[in-house]
């Protein structure tokens, strides 16, 4: 009979080797811990009269350090002297004051909360830190083992670090928060909307084969309005409620009719046009409303998202307000084509006005030229003040007699032209007989200086350039300016005692 030399070793033995190693090389951190000690503090609170522990907990957290301190460390694995930067068992243990802390302990009390309720497992999100001061974020799984449930003398912990993943969560969050700020706080008015409706509806129009939008529209019209009731309006920030006048978010999309209508269709039309082109990004000046009434002219910039480009179900649309600058470019544009003391057109426009008639008519054109009788010797007795009311006066006159499509300008320093496009010679008398009427009305206002004007007037013949026509409206106000020169030599030589304007 042969006798092995190998020592045979009991399968309990094995079995108790086999899981010393399982816990000391599992991947995930690994405490044994014995919460006896704690169990009996529950049992002296609930003696006490104590029934809720978080409240109980909540009211003195020193109370929750009482009960982290009764809890025991029996054993760790490897993963856990890793995982907090720890020597050993003794040096994780000596320092547990630097690993429970600070955050922790809001935390404890959800696991505490599970023990006093019964429960014989718990779980937990917590803070820690690593001996090193690292901070850790963790997930905790917490078992009474079987066998040690009267007494919890055997508690096991496993927890897993979850750091790298709580600060992905975190840096999102914060890219959240740091976007929201800037949507809400931008210095412009931004949209997010939901176009989805709109493509379909185009996409509806293409199939039945339509190929020219811009056609399209021009014959149906009201399209352009349906398109408009389709837009979905997602949010708007802080900067659209104080542009739009609106106290709020729901009342501002509650009232979005009274925002865009009006002149706001044509420029919608153009950007459906953009959106049957695929354009996707574009950019246009528009004309809404705000709540009170209030015209805004604003640059649009319209952008579907990307990630958004097969359905347009998320588009930003940024509105930077341009009122003050409209206002100023059609100043400008006034000062360009008006006389500021007369509030006519100017000379310039007069050119101009008077080219375009030349090249395009229509025929007959007919003229009135105008200048006040004795404005230099005013000025010079009288002082500049009172002929500029004179003219101002001359203003008021013209703007009130002539309509479009004539027109009435300041051609010089005394000197007007009306320009009348279509108007033959009874038309044009009969604007002579009106200015002369509303020159008595005029004077019959206004008291001191009387407003006295020559005017020559011309119709143009077949064929006749306009400039031409001028000419011989000019030389037929210089003619009528010689009269009420000569009659009023004439009046003073018989010392007409009516007052009578200073003499040149």
């Amino acid at each position: 009979m042969t006798v092995s030399s190998a020592r045979s070793t009991s399968p309990a033995i094995a079995s108790e080797y086999d899981h010393a190693q399982i816990f000391d090389l599992a991947p995930v951190s690994l405490w044994l811990e014995d919460y006896s000690e704690m169990r009996a503090l529950f049992e002296t609170w609930r003696a006490a009269g104590v029934v809720d522990l978080r409240a109980w907990l909540q009211d003195d957290p020193a109370r929750v350090q009482a009960c982290s301190a009764c809890i025991r460390v029996l054993q760790v694995n490897r993963r856990t002297l890793e995982m907090y930067e720890a020597r050993d068992l003794d040096d994780l243990v000596t320092h547990l004051g630097k690993v429970f802390r600070d955050d922790m302990l809001a935390a404890h009390i959800d696991e505490l909360v599970q023990l006093w309720d019964g429960k014989q497992s718990f779980v937990g999100k917590s803070v820690n830190y690593s001996l090193g001061g690292k901070r850790l974020d963790i997930e905790l799984k917490g078992t009474i083992l079987h066998g040690h449930e009267a007494n919890w003398d055997r508690v096991l912990l496993a927890i897993e670090d979850v750091t790298e993943k709580e600060q992905a969560k975190r840096g999102l969050e914060l890219s959240e928060y740091y976007a929201r700020g800037l949507f809400e706080n931008s210095p412009v008015s931004l949209w997010v909307e939901d176009f989805s409706a709109v493509k379909r509806l185009l996409e509806d129009i293409r199939a039945n084969g339509i190929e020219d939008f811009r056609v399209f529209t021009d014959v149906h019209p009201e399209f352009v309005e349906r398109f408009m009731r389709e837009i979905r309006v997602i949010d708007v920030n802080q900067h659209t409620l104080t542009l739009f006048n609106a106290p709020n978010k729901q009342t501002l999309l509650d009232n979005l009719s009274l925002v865009f209508r009006d002149d706001m269709r044509v420029h919608f039309r153009e950007q459906l046009i953009d959106l049957w082109n695929n354009k996707l990004f574009h950019q246009y000046e528009v004309i809404n409303y705000a709540l009170n009434g209030d015209l805004l002219h604003l640059h649009l910039q319209f952008s579907v998202m990307p990630g958004h480009e097969e359905n347009w179900d998320l588009v930003l649309v940024a509105l930077t307000d341009i009122t003050a600058r409209k206002k100023a470019e059609a100043y400008l544009e006034y000062l360009g084509k008006h006389d500021v003391l007369t509030k006519l057109y100017n000379r310039s426009f007069y050119v101009d006005e008077l080219n375009r008639l030349q090249r395009k008519g229509p025929s007959p054109v007919s003229v009135l030229i105008i200048d006040l009788n004795g404005l230099k010797p005013i000025n010079d007795q009288l002082g500049h003040a009172v002929g500029d009311a004179l003219l101002r006066r001359a203003g008021e006159v013209l703007i009130k007699a002539v309509e479009k499509p004539a027109y009435a300008a300041r051609i010089g320093g005394d000197e007007f032209a009306v320009l009348m496009p279509a108007t033959d010679e009874r038309g044009c008398m009969a604007l002579v007989e009106n200015i002369q009427k509303l020159v008595d009305m005029n004077n019959q206002f206004y008291s001191g200086v009387a407003l006295s004007m020559s005017i020559g007037v011309a119709t143009s013949l077949p064929n006749e350039r306009v400039e031409d026509t001028v000419r011989r409206a000019d030389l037929l106000m210089y003619e009528q300016k010689k009269a009420y020169y000569a009659s009023l030599s004439a009046a003073r030589r018989h010392d007409d005692p009516q007052l009578m304007p200073p003499a040149p």
